[in-house]
């Protein structure tokens, strides 16, 4: 099969991190599933994983942990609730050891021993891989593959940043950054009737968000025009949160969603504190957070904006999400 490995991880665009060789097909273990890729996300985090910003787990990963794919093959053990020709989704987290004080209160995605799809064990960015079956994803019907791939970490991820963002009911979200994670929270939000506020770069994405019912769109680090209950930051940088944390109303909750995050400035604790502002970061998601936020999705349809690349484009499918040159998510099509 042809498979995508980060062989030297640094900049995409002007270096040549990632390599594509022809390998193997995988087999799958006790208790794992062979998917056949059928469509796989790009995400941010694989931008980080190959550009060197998150530390290597595995040296010459494959990246990719939003894949849609058909199950090919079953190994030996408990495979229980999927078959041979079943579509199934294999997304960030992979594993967790069941076990430890987190896992035990239902936190298990900050399980010190959790692995992740495309990080510490093979992704999507391949025409085959395996993914545990405990951890596999049953899909809502409706959906293209192309169309579900994001799902399984730009909306689970997004989902799960504004349950810790603490929106109230009927209340004023600010979402910065409007990507394939932002697009997707904030149709979540709407439905559950948030008046939505988006600050963004690039006239696509603020396109976008205006299309999908944003009250206001303005620039990365502009004001919205009133106080925030809630605020999301999804860009990955770190000088937004002076200006997200400032938008807060009284008692508001600014959520950071991403795994990386440039260095945030100095905060100055009455302006950007004080009345109990809330700053918290969100780590990866629990699979409950994942069966909730799809089975929303089966009840809600969702609106995916996608760009479809080759998988033999994943280089620049990677340069084109670093430099804002789409709006919504990019999906490699093997």
């Amino acid at each position: 099969m042809r498979a995508w490995h980060v062989e030297e991880p640094g900049p995409v665009g002007t270096g040549h991190p990632l390599v594509l060789r022809d390998t193997p097909v995988p087999s799958p273990g006790p208790g794992e599933l062979l998917l056949r890729v059928l469509a796989c996300g790009v995400c941010r985090t694989d931008l980080h994983v190959t550009e060197g910003d998150l530390p290597v787990h595995r040296p010459g990963v494959t990246p990719g942990h939003e894949v849609v794919g058909e199950v090919v093959g079953l190994g030996p053990g408990d495979v229980s609730g999927f078959a041979a020709g079943d579509r199934a989704g294999a997304a960030w987290l992979r594993s967790t050891d069941g076990k430890c004080r987190y896992c035990r209160r239902g936190a298990e995605n900050l399980c010190p021993s959790s692995t992740y799809t495309g990080w510490d064990a093979d992704g999507g960015y391949a025409q085959y891989l395996t993914v545990p079956a405990a951890y596999a994803h049953r899909l809502p019907a409706g959906y293209s593959d192309t169309e579900l791939a994001p799902l399984l970490c730009a909306g689970i991820i997004g989902y799960r940043a504004l349950k810790r963002a603490s929106l109230p009911p009927g209340g004023r979200l600010g979402v910065y950054g409007f990507g394939g994670s932002a697009h997707l929270a904030a149709q979540v939000a709407l439905a559950q009737g948030a008046t939505l506020h988006v600050m963004t770069r690039g006239v696509r994405a603020q396109e976008l968000a205006r299309s999908l019912g944003a009250s206001s769109v303005n620039g990365p680090a502009d004001m919205p025009p009133e106080p925030l209950d809630s605020a999301i930051l999804f860009a990955p940088v770190g000088d937004l949160v002076l200006p997200a944390l400032a938008a807060l109303d009284r008692g508001g909750t600014l959520a950071i969603a991403g795994i990386y995050l440039t260095d945030i400035p100095a905060l100055s604790y009455e302006r950007h504190l004080f009345q109990e502002r809330q700053l918290r970061s969100v780590t990866s998601n629990t699979r409950e957070d994942a069966r909730e936020f799809l089975s929303f999705a089966g009840s809600h349809r969702l609106s995916v904006t996608t760009h479809e690349y080759g998988l033999e484009s994943a280089g620049q499918a990677l340069a084109d999400l670093k430099a804002g040159r789409f709006d919504g998510a990019a999906v490699l099509v093997p």
